[in-house]
């Protein structure tokens, strides 16, 4: 039974997915490079740590919930996590990888006679918060087993998708395709009602309540509408994962036209100087290539 969780990526969701652990009891001793977030998991009852290396010392379970598969590398080989490790410590990666860096990172761990458990997650800030996160698990049923309390204190819809790390990171690309699509629609559909004249508050109003609404229009529709929301989520989060939405499709010979426009659209909001906004304010780039400016404050 895992008692010791180390974590790695006090961000804006990691930071409430760690403090959820404490709430379930275990021990949880956390590392992000900004000291006031290694604080903040101190006083909510939980350890911080100057290195990633000190957050994983004989810990039974190490979180990584780092931006992107180099991250989740350095933290384990080269800032010396994976070592410092238990022996037989699981690895719960639930950084948004691509299918190929996850298998790999799975396998080196397991040179090392550790587990790894491929957990990427959907489900945003709220989710992270409510300890309501899909868990989309790639791992043999020995290491999901053992892992399971630990994802279910952060997850309430887990999903054990496959035997082999790189399937939930398969599942989890597939998720970001169709959220990076339908952001980028909603996106679409308001530049062609602003342009005719028509109030975008309307619009979503109706739209929500109509065949055409979505999760992503109706939480998105509204920031947009917005001259700078805070950010749930970055543009530049969707230039990478479209990115390894298509590095996918490249590899398996599957055609996804769609989710390489709505990559366009994200690279040009990006280009625009946006990247760092919320992933809502892609329609920017919209706004840009249609002539309306955009509502800057």
């Amino acid at each position: 039974m895992i008692k010791s969780v180390a974590f790695v990526g006090l961000g804006a969701m990691g930071a409430p997915m760690a403090e959820n652990l404490v709430k379930r009891q275990f021990r949880v001793t956390g590392f992000d490079m900004r000291p006031e977030a290694r604080d903040a998991l101190a006083a909510a009852g939980g350890h911080g740590a100057d290195s990633a290396r000190a957050a994983a010392e004989g810990a039974q379970a190490l979180v990584l919930m780092v931006v992107n598969a180099a991250q989740a590398r350095s933290v384990l080989f080269e800032a010396g996590a994976l070592e410092a490790l238990a022996p037989g410590a699981v690895v719960i990666l639930m950084a948004t990888c691509p299918p190929g860096e996850a298998e790999a990172i799975a396998a080196a761990v397991a040179k090392t006679g550790r587990h790894l458990v491929d957990a990427p997650v959907s489900g945003g800030i709220k989710g992270a918060r409510g300890a309501s996160l899909t868990i989309m698990v790639g791992a043999s049923q020995e290491s999901f087993a053992l892992a399971r309390p630990v994802l279910d204190a952060m997850g309430d819809k887990v999903f054990h998708v496959g035997e082999t790390p790189g399937q939930g990171a398969t599942v989890k690309t597939v998720n970001q395709l169709l959220c990076g699509v339908h952001i980028a629609v909603a996106a679409e559909a308001l530049s062609l009602a602003e342009k005719a004249g028509i109030d975008g508050k309307v619009l979503f109003e109706i739209m929500g309540g109509s065949a055409a609404s979505s999760w992503m229009l109706q939480d998105r529709g509204p920031r947009m509408l917005t001259g700078d929301p805070p950010v749930a989520s970055a543009v530049d989060i969707f230039v990478k994962d479209l990115g390894i939405v298509l590095d996918a499709g490249r590899a398996a010979k599957t055609a996804l036209p769609l989710a390489a426009a709505a990559h366009q659209m994200f690279l040009a909001s990006s280009g625009l100087g946006h990247g760092a906004r919320d992933d809502s304010q892609v329609v920017r780039a919209y706004r840009a290539l249609n002539a309306k400016p955009a509502n800057d404050t």
